[in-house]
C-alpha cells in the first residue's frame, strides 16, 4: 500500500472520531507550548545576559593592569609597570591580536561658565573602533589631539556661578561639546593654586596655566540618559595625548606618572591599563591565563559571563523538563487513544489480515496516526507558543525598561520551532509504538469474530 493511501486512511479513521482526537490534540498543543515558551525564557535570558556583557564592551577583550602601578606592597623588588615593552610582550601571546594601552590624566574643562575635573584617557585606534559613534568620525591617527566624548559627560559638568558653586544633580548642563569651544586645563595643580592666590600670605601670586582649546571629532552613540560602557569618559588618541603632556609639562615630571627610588620621573609612559584583542571568544581563558602567569592582573566579561551561562543552563534544563511533562502526559493520551482505536476496529483489523494485508502495513497505518496527531499538535502548539511570547515580552516589557534592561526575555529561534515539531511528531509515534504492535498480533479469525 502506498503512503499517501496509508496516509488518507488514518487521518480518515481519525475524522471519524473527532472529539477524542481533538482532545489528545489538545494535550500535545499544550505539552509542546509548554517546552517551547519554557525553552525560550531560558534562551532569553542568557541572549540578554550575553548582550549586557556585549555594551560593557567586547567579550574578546581582556583588561590587564600592574599591581604596582598603584604601589608595590614588596619595595625590594622593582616594579612591574606597563609599558611600551609590556605591549611587545602581550602581542606575542598566542591568538591575540592587538594591545590596546590605556593612559588617563586628570585634567579641568570649561566651557562658559560650566567646569567639570574628570579623566581624558589616551587608547589606541583598535580601541576607539569598538566604541560606537552618535555623530562625528574618530580621530585620525597622528593628527591633533581630538576628543571622542561620552553621551553623559556633560553630567560631570557644573555651574561654577550657582549657589556655592553645588551642582544640581536634577539639571543638565548646557555644554555642547561639537559646536562650542571647550578649553582644557592640563596643570589642575598650576590652576588650583592660581585660584586660590598662590602659595601662602607674602608670596606671588602663581601664574594661571594656559588653556587649551580642544576640538571634538564625536560623540558616543546614545542620549543624555543612556548608558553604555563608554558613557562616562572621554578619549583621545594616545600617541597625541603623550604629545600634548610633554608639550605642557616639558622636562617637569608629569602628575600622575610614577617615580623612581630616587624621586626621579622615568623617561617613558607608564600606563594604567593594558586591553588585549583576542581573536576568539573560546581563546579568552587561556590567554587570560597565560597574562596571569606574566605577573600581571587581567580580567574579562567572558569570565563572569561563562558562570552565567552555566546558571542560565540549569535554569533552561530545568524549565524544558517542567514542559516535557505536559508533553508525557499528552502521551499518555495518544496512547489510550490508539488503544481504544484499536478495540473498536479490530474486526476492521482482522478483515485486512484475511485478505493478505502485511503486517507492517497495519502497524504503519497506526504510527501514522499517531504520528500524524503530534504533527497536528505540533503545528498548533508552536503558533500558541509564539502568541504566548509575545505576551510575555508585551507585559514584562516595560518592568525590564524600569530595570534598564532592553531586550526581550522570551525568544523562540527558528531551530527550537522545528525541533519542537519534529519531538511532538517523534512522540506521538513512540506513544503509538506498542499499541501498532498489539495490532500487529491480533488473530485475524479471533478479530473476525469480534462484536
Amino acid at each position: 500500500m502506498r503512503f499517501l493511501d496509508l496516509l488518507t486512511m488514518s487521518v480518515n479513521n481519525l475524522r471519524r472520531r473527532k472529539l477524542r482526537t481533538a482532545l489528545t490534540v489538545l494535550g500535545v498543543i499544550i505539552g509542546t507550548a509548554s517546552i517551547v515558551v519554557m525553552v525560550s525564557l531560558g534562551i532569553g535570558l542568557s541572549e540578554l545576559t550575553m548582550e549586557q556583557y556585549e555594551s560593557f564592551g567586547s567579550l574578546t577583550a581582556i583588561t590587564v593592569y600592574s599591581q604596582d602601578r598603584w604601589g608595590n606592597s614588596d619595595s625590594s623588588k622593582e616594579p612591574s609597570y606597563l609599558t611600551d615593552e609590556t605591549m611587545k610582550l602581550l602581542k606575542r601571546v598566542d591568538h591575540v591580536q592587538s594591545v590596546s594601552p590605556l593612559l588617563s590624566f586628570y585634567v579641568l574643562m570649561k566651557q562658559g561658565v560650566y567646569e567639570a575635573q574628570m579623566s581624558m584617557n589616551g587608547v589606541s585606534r583598535e580601541y576607539m573602533e569598538q566604541i560606537k559613534l552618535g555623530e562625528g568620525h574618530l580621530p585620525e591617527p597622528g593628527g591633533e589631539l581630538e576628543m571622542v566624548v561620552g553621551n553623559q559627560v556633560a553630567r560631570n559638568f557644573y555651574n561654577t556661578k550657582s549657589k556655592g558653586g553645588r551642582r544640581n544633580y536634577d539639571e543638565v548642563p548646557d555644554v555642547d561639546f561639537l559646536d562650542k569651544p571647550m578649553f582644557v586645563v592640563f596643570d589642575t595643580n598650576a590652576y588650583f593654586q592660581a585660584q586660590s592666590g598662590g602659595g601662602g600670605e607674602g608670596s606671588t601670586p602663581s601664574k594661571p596655566p594656559k588653556k587649551y582649546m580642544i576640538p571634538t571629532a564625536a560623540m558616543v552613540e546614545g542620549g543624555i540618559d543612556d548608558w553604555s560602557n563608554y558613557s562616562y569618559e572621554v578619549y583621545v588618541d594616545i600617541d597625541a595625548l603623550k604629545t600634548q603632556l610633554r608639550k605642557v609639562f616639558g622636562k617637569d615630571p608629569i602628575p600622575g606618572q610614577p617615580t623612581n627610588k630616587k624621586g626621579k620621573p622615568y623617561n617613558y609612559f607608564i600606563y594604567d591599563q593594558a586591553v588585549v584583542y583576542v581573536d576568539d571568544m573560546s581563546n579568552v581563558t587561556t590567554v587570560q591565563k597565560e597574562i596571569t602567569d606574566l605577573g600581571y592582573q587581567a580580567y574579562s566579561s567572558m569570565e563572569w559571563l561563562e558562570q552565567s551561562q552555566q546558571q542560565y543552563n540549569m535554569i533552561q534544563a530545568v524549565l524544558g523538563g517542567i514542559g516535557a511533562v505536559s508533553l508525557f502526559v499528552a502521551a499518555i493520551g495518544i496512547a489510550n487513544t490508539m488503544m481504544m482505536s484499536i478495540y473498536e476496529r479490530t474486526k476492521e483489523i482482522g478483515i485486512i489480515k484475511v485478505l493478505g494485508c502485511d503486517m507492517g502495513v497495519i502497524r504503519n497505518m497506526f504510527l501514522l496516526e499517531s504520528g500524524f496527531i503530534g504533527f497536528m499538535g505540533g503545528i498548533i502548539g508552536i503558533i500558541l507558543s509564539y502568541t504566548l511570547s509575545f505576551v510575555i515580552n508585551k507585559f514584562l516589557g516595560a518592568a525590564q525598561l524600569m530595570m534598564g534592561i532592553d531586550g526581550d526575555i522570551s525568544r523562540i529561534p527558528p531551530w527550537l520551532s522545528g525541533s519542537a515539531i519534529l519531538f511532538a511528531i517523534f512522540v506521538g509515534m513512540a506513544a503509538g509504538f506498542f499499541p501498532a504492535l498489539r495490532a500487529m498480533k491480533l488473530s485475524p479469525l479471533a478479530a473476525i469474530r469480534n462484536e
